[in-house]
């Protein structure tokens, strides 16, 4: 039945390894297979035995999905045989009409791996047709006058089969008159043709019926026939010519209907009716008469319907030209249709995979399809194509059968799903396209890792949050599907204490939210990190890291705290001096303060609520500096109090406030006596009125004093001029201000009479020995009240001699830092606004301890305050190893009353040189110390 390559295989190979590498090598080893079939094979029939032929197993069939496929389905192939079996029956006149060769091509198409095998299945003619004419009976007519040797041309019969099962001889009854010729043209045609034997006398017999048989070559033979009657007619003794025996005429396929195809022509050299030439088909098949017309007059050749190349490419048709005599010749006319591109390609796709991984590897076959184009030659050749932006190729397999492959990596969550467009090309001119989109899906793969939205999280939460809050949220994206692209966090690491982590923050599984779980506190907890995981639940599962940084902010939740002025043991404020000769501008002292909070609540303002004198001093905003506003006016008291109030930048703001004792005086001694229990009256109009009253009492006194000196004196005349002794009764009285908790421990606990000389011009006043006979209501020192006595010494003859007082000179500098020892800004003159706070209030006392320290050794009557230069008088009272070495440097943060400047740690400025001037006299001599 059929021809199978698989005879040309190696005997002894294994089939298992043959099945396996035939479908890969099945093109470089052998030709498509063929099969031989004769037509009208009954339905079922066995055409032979495929998968035999193609090496596959019976088990393999099923498995394989071994099937056929064609235009026409008409063959299937047996599930459990191999077997390919018909499947209709086949007509080979009705599928191949007049070709010599018969071809049905198919298409066997097998998976795991998928690859196409073809097959041509040979479909060879039986002769299942019998001979048949154009006509029951044939009507001829014949002049009388025809010479012996004319031949008269018959229809001939026409038989579907070819070859042998065609028209293979003609046989006419016995007759004197006419034998029977046969014709055979150059395509191997056969046409009867009558031969006149004798000639013929119409008087004699004026007609002749002859039966023309036509037999077929197929056995048993098969035949027709058809009654010829022939008339016998006057002498016409001259025949029509063609011009030509054989037309040949080459048309367009596009030729409209109705357009002209060719012109035949004949001539007769009779006259009258004898010349009259008609023209008509003889031996023409029905379809080429239905596509043609012929005039019978003019003999023009015309179509009568579209021409199609791809049905018929050529027409052959016989043209009898008659003339009025009955004469007639024949010619051959051959109209071949020229191909035109009018047939646009055709794609059909035959198999087309559902599942394509993404991890698919470069050259997997996703699709096989096949093109084809009706047309011929060029126009017929078809090139197909793709586009170039997707991982996807084509290659040609076989004969108009291309493959779809892989040609790059997919990526679902790039292009989930591709659109592949096809187009098929062919050659013509014009080129005729056509194209098909086919759908691939692409399957997700876990492929992704999570990504964060952010590389790095920084999260500001404010201190003193509710506990439980959401602080955060961290958000990480996966673009895989399903499980592969569902995230969830935890907390992989931290700054934290391992144990302590889960007191502090937590974070939600599926949202990624993190949550606080307790209230945070920014001056203890200012800042941590957290490194949160997301992680996907694929197989195997990926993951990603991101860094959270957690800032606890500050709110305004600490009052700033004054380190300076410090209050004493027993609550009262310390005392600061001014020089009486202080100029504008100049740094009488300086409020220290803190604050716990940061940034802005911890910026400080320092504002005076209340102030013995309004305009006198001047408070700076921002370094709490004090300074004269103004030099020291006569009327203004030597006694002042500030109160300082200090406020954070924080809203609402938090303050604290300050007490500020201010004394002008030039030194120690003279501040002392002027201390009092009593406080600085709060209200400045209260105290002008206070001083109008002490003016007017004062003016009532010195004039009392004046008449009482002016009797004195003239006592002193009518009595001995013995020498002046000190004032009997001394007067004692209580200061305004508070003196500091150390002078009242017992460092001053003295009270001094005030001697004036009589005969001097250049008197002075001096300290010469302490009393104890001061009345006690005004002129003790009580010791509990933290107060000191003043000597009061105005007496007549005091005031009359005031003029003639030199002015007292300045304490004793040495008592005092030098200007490099002096606290404030390092080597500022001007008292700068920046310093760094003193860390505790602890060292800030020490250091206020320090200075009154050395205050109590000059009250003590030293000429220095011991120690030289450096020592701030630590050496005298500690031991000379004692330094300002060994003091906590906080000369940027704390100012010394009564100084313009500030201490540095320059080495230079600690040599015990003198002050350049404007802070006193140097020290006195010793005479006039003993004096």
């Amino acid at each position: 039945m059929g021809g199978s390559c698989t005879q040309r295989r190696r005997a002894g190979r294994p089939q298992v390894l043959f099945s396996f590498l035939l479908p890969l090598f099945y093109r470089a080893l052998c030709e498509p297979i063929r099969y031989s079939i004769p037509e009208e094979l009954a339905k079922g029939s066995v055409v032979g035995n495929l998968a035999k032929d193609l090496g596959l197993s019976v088990l393999e069939v099923s498995a394989r999905k071994l099937r056929v496929s064609a235009e026409k389905l008409l063959f299937q192939v047996d599930a459990e045989s191999g077997d390919l079996l018909m499947k209709d029956r086949v007509d080979r006149e009705q599928i191949c009409r007049e070709r010599r060769r018969c071809e049905l091509q198919l298409e066997a198409v097998v998976e795991n791996p998928l690859n196409i095998f073809h097959i041509i299945v040979v479909v060879e003619d039986i002769n299942d047709h019998a001979p048949q004419f154009d006509k029951k009976e044939i009507h001829l007519e014949i002049i009388e006058s025809v010479s012996p040797g004319a031949r008269i041309s018959l229809d001939p019969a026409t038989d579907p089969d070819i070859n042998m099962n065609s028209i293979k001889d003609y046989q006419i009854n016995p007759n004197p008159y006419f034998s029977l010729m046969v014709r055979v043209n150059s395509d191997g045609g056969k046409y009867p043709e009558l031969s006149l034997e004798k000639p013929l006398d119409r008087e004699e017999q004026r007609s002749h019926r002859l039966v023309l048989t036509a037999f077929d070559g197929g056995d048993p033979p098969r035949s027709a026939t058809v009654q010829i009657e022939i008339f016998v007619r006057d002498t016409n003794d001259n025949p029509p010519v063609f011009s030509k025996e054989e037309y040949r005429v080459s048309v367009s396929e596009n030729l409209p209907p109705g357009s002209s195809v060719l012109h035949v022509t004949a001539t007769d050299q009779d006259e009258g009716v004898n010349a009259e030439i008609n023209y008509y088909f003889r031996s023409t098949a029905q379809s080429t008469r239905y596509m043609f017309s012929l005039d019978e007059k003019t003999g023009m050749i015309k179509n009568t319907h579209p021409l199609d190349f791809e049905d018929t490419e050529r027409y052959t048709m016989e043209v009898e030209a008659k003339d009025g005599g009955g004469l007639s010749t024949q010619c051959k006319v051959i109209i071949e249709i020229l191909d035109e591109n009018d047939n646009s390609p055709e794609i059909i796709v035959t198999s087309l995979s559902d599942e394509i991984l993404e991890d698919s590897r470069p050259g997997m076959v996703v699709a096989l399809f096949k093109t084809r184009d009706r047309d011929f030659g060029g126009n017929g050749e078809v090139i197909c194509n793709i586009g170039r932006a997707i991982p996807f190729k084509i290659y040609s397999s076989s004969n108009n059968y291309y493959k779809l492959v892989t040609d790059g990596a997919l990526d679902r969550e790039e292009t989930p799903e591709y659109n592949v467009t096809i187009t098929a090309t062919d050659r013509g001119k014009p080129p005729l396209s056509s194209s098909t989109t086919i759908t691939l899906h692409i399957t997700d793969v876990n492929d992704n890792a999570p990504v964060f939205q952010q590389s790095a999280y920084l999260v500001h939460v404010p201190e003193n949050n509710p506990p439980g809050a959401s602080i955060a949220q961290v958000s990480a994206s996966d673009p895989d599907l399903g499980p592969n692209g569902h995230v969830s966090y935890s907390i992989v690491a931290s700054d934290l204490e391992p144990r302590a982590l889960s007191s502090y923050v937590s974070v939600s599984a599926q949202s990624g939210v993190v949550f606080a779980q307790r209230a945070f506190d920014h001056e203890q907890l200012r800042a941590f990190e957290l490194t949160l995981q997301a992680r996907d639940q694929g197989s195997p599962a990926l993951s990603a890291n991101v860094s959270v940084r957690v800032l606890v902010g500050d709110r305004n939740d600490n009052a700033p705290r004054v380190l300076y002025p410090a209050l004493g043991p027993d609550g009262s404020a310390l005392f600061d001096t001014v020089p009486r000769a202080a100029q504008p501008g100049y740094l009488v002292t300086k409020v220290v303060a803190v604050d716990a909070d940061s940034g802005h609540n911890a910026w400080l303002s320092y504002h005076v609520l209340q102030a013995s004198e309004p305009g006198l001093f001047s408070l700076g905003l921002r370094t709490g500096e004090v300074r004269t506003a103004r030099a020291l006016g006569d009327r203004d008291a030597a006694r002042q109090r500030l109160l300082v109030a200090v406020r954070d930048g924080g809203q609402p703001p938090l303050s604290a406030t300050a007490t500020l004792l201010l004394v002008f005086a030039d030194s120690l001694q003279e501040v002392l006596p002027d201390l009092s229990d009593r406080p600085a009256p709060p209200d400045p109009q209260a105290e002008l009125q206070f001083y109008l009253v002490v003016a007017l009492a004062l003016i009532s006194v010195l004039f009392l004093l004046a008449v009482i000196l002016a009797v004195a004196l003239r006592l002193r005349r009518s009595s001995s001029p013995a020498a002046g002794g000190c004032f009997g009764s001394v007067l004692c009285s209580k200061s305004g201000s508070e003196i500091p908790p150390n002078y009242s421990e017992g460092t001053l606990p003295y009270a001094y009479n005030l001697c004036v000389p009589r005969a001097q011009t250049n008197s002075e006043f001096n300290f010469l020995s302490s009393v104890d006979h001061c009345p006690t209501t005004q002129d003790t020192l009580n010791k509990d009240s933290s107060s000191v006595l003043l000597a009061n010494f105005l007496t007549p003859s005091v005031e009359a001699d005031k003029k003639t007082f030199t002015q007292q000179a300045p304490p004793n500098t040495d008592w005092r830092f030098s200007q490099a020892q002096r606290p404030g800004t390092s080597g500022s003159q001007n008292g700068d606004e920046t310093g760094t706070w003193p860390n505790n209030q602890f060292d800030t006392e020490m250091l206020q301890a320090m200075i009154l320290a050395s205050a109590s050794e000059a009250a003590d009557g030293s000429s220095t305050l011991g120690g030289g230069a450096g020592t701030m008088g630590l050496s005298a009272r500690y031991g000379p190893q004692f330094t300002l070495q060994h003091v906590p440097d906080y000369r940027q943060n704390v100012y010394i009353p009564g100084s313009n400047a500030t201490l540095t740690n320059a080495a230079g400025k600690r040599d015990g040189k003198a002050p350049a001037g404007g802070n006193g006299n140097k020290k006195k001599s010793g005479k006039k110390e003993k004096k």
